[in-house]
């Protein structure tokens, strides 16, 4: 997870949502990612989405089957649909998401229905850490938007 945090200090550098997100097989890192949708203008560009499209380019396979992924913020809906496709074995996230979270805030897309493939997860991983940077995030956006 400290290099998922890593990836979302990248992020906050670049004014994006502070989102990171790695993917390792076989004890390795073979995909790192942030958020580039506010980069990209681009609505799909969140840091599993980048990610797993980084893995399955490595591994010359949609199928990543055996890797497991580390994200600081818990998956929406659109990227707990991703994960489960594309076969994340472990998925482990450091924080809630409240507002969009579809690993157990909103709604829980791996446990709720009955898909194919079952995701394993983990929430709460370095959950401070994860929590601190998206708090400080919004509070220096805050700041901007009130000058």
């Amino acid at each position: 997870m400290k290099e998922a945090l890593k990836e979302a200090k990248k992020a906050y550098d670049k004014d994006e949502v502070p989102v990171g997100c790695v993917i390792v097989k076989d004890d390795k890192i073979i995909a790192r990612a942030h958020n580039l949708k506010e980069t990209k203008n681009d609505t799909t560009n969140h840091a599993e989405i980048l990610a797993i499209q980084k893995a399955s380019k490595k591994l010359q396979s949609w199928r990543l089957l055996d890797c497991d992924m580390y994200v600081t913020l818990e998956p929406c809906s659109m990227c707990a649909g991703a994960i489960i496709n594309s076969r994340i074995r472990n998925l482990y996230y450091g924080t809630k998401d409240e507002k969009t979270g579809a690993v157990g805030s909103v709604f829980n897309l791996l446990e709720d229905y009955t898909f194919n493939h079952k995701v394993e997860y983990q929430d709460g991983v370095l959950q401070e850490e994860c929590e601190a940077i998206l708090k400080q995030f919004f509070k220096q956006l805050r700041k901007r938007r009130n000058k």
